[in-house]
């Protein structure tokens, strides 16, 4: 069997409903929703998350601590890391993000003083750890807050 080959099922599709076309056609006056009651009614029907009346899952679930939408989320990279560059360089931010490092959605590059760094950086970040600091001047380079 080859995928032009391939049919539907019978029966596995049917007609679109067409409401409110006349008492002749089974679906007109109350056009399917019956007599009486709330979904009979325009703009009927409850709204999302309601279980009637019950406390709602989401009043229900306990809920912790508080996320502050003002603070500032740095990527957080690994001197050794920075040895991939070549000798003597200038590393910015957009060469850390290219060089996938680092992902480029978050508000700056926090330069970490993990590892070993073998050879003599310009490194240019918005922020670094004091054994970021001393690394990168051990091998002989710069930091350079942005």
């Amino acid at each position: 069997m080859k995928l032009h080959e391939l049919k539907k099922p019978e029966g596995s599709t049917h007609s679109k409903k067409r409401v409110g076309r006349g008492t002749g056609s089974g679906l007109g006056t109350t056009s399917g929703r019956g007599m009486n009651g709330q979904n009979s009614r325009s703009g009927g029907g409850t709204r999302l998350g309601f279980e009637g009346g019950q406390m709602p899952l989401y009043r229900r679930t306990p809920k912790r601590g508080f996320t502050n939408h003002w603070s500032k989320e740095y990527v957080g990279v690994n001197v050794e890391a920075l040895n991939k560059f070549e000798d003597g360089a200038v590393v910015t931010p957009c060469m850390i993000i290219e060089a996938g490092l680092a992902k480029g959605n978050a508000y700056g590059i926090k330069i970490l003083g993990g590892g070993e760094l073998k050879k003599k950086l310009t490194v240019q970040a918005n922020k670094f750890t004091n054994s970021a600091l001393d690394k990168i001047a051990e091998a002989g380079g710069k930091a350079e807050v942005i």
